[in-house]
């Protein structure tokens, strides 16, 4: 992308104010989370704080050279899968003691990660296209984390309805499982992209 470009000032506070959203919620969402022990809420707010990095190196990364950006696209690839690994380790202690998290703080916290994601998902969305795989990191990481979100609210109700941790935890292997697809279509435009650099 030229970056003199204006659509490059427009994408550049685009991404900061979601990288801002996302930090603030991180913080409201890892608190809930601990204080009811959900994983799947565990696993978003990591989701989160993930989401705020992406968008913060991005910012950083937009007046960069081709190759350059399609190097950070596949470094952001790498940490789209962090969440996953969080989400082991907390899905194995929730294994040892099935005690099913507040229902009704799991789906009112899910609401609000799905009105964040959705509002950053909205405001990147014209730009998905605009430099390759590090727009398109973002932009799939608030869609991916909007699904997620629904799911979460879903379970609160499940949960509301029969007192289980398996919704829950369901609901935290299905967010793994999201990231590392996003994970793997970011990492193959970043290839892409690369390869076509060197070519240049």
């Amino acid at each position: 992308m030229d970056i003199r470009d204006p659509t490059d000032s427009a994408l550049r506070r685009a991404v900061t104010v979601v990288a801002l959203a996302n930090l603030a919620y991180f913080f409201v969402e890892f608190a809930v989370a601990r204080r009811i022990g959900s994983v799947s809420l565990f696993a978003d707010s990591v989701d989160f704080l993930e989401d705020a990095s992406v968008n913060f190196l991005i910012v950083a990364a937009l007046g960069w050279s081709a190759r350059n950006r399609a190097r950070v696209g596949m470094f952001l690839a790498a940490v789209l899968l962090a969440p996953a690994l969080a989400l082991l380790w907390t899905a194995w202690q929730k294994f040892n003691a099935p005690v099913p998290p507040d229902p009704m703080l799991l789906s009112a916290t899910g609401l609000g990660a799905l009105l964040v994601n959705v509002g950053c998902a909205l405001l990147l969305a014209r730009f998905r296209h605009a430099s390759g795989s590090l727009t398109r990191a973002a932009f799939l990481s608030s869609r991916n984390d909007a699904f997620a979100n629904v799911a979460i609210v879903a379970a609160g109700l499940i949960t509301l309805r029969w007192a289980s941790a398996w919704p829950d935890l369901l609901v935290g292997l299905a967010i793994a499982a999201m990231n590392a697809d996003a994970a793997k279509s970011v990492w193959d435009v970043a290839r892409d992209e690369h390869a076509a650099a060197a070519k240049s």
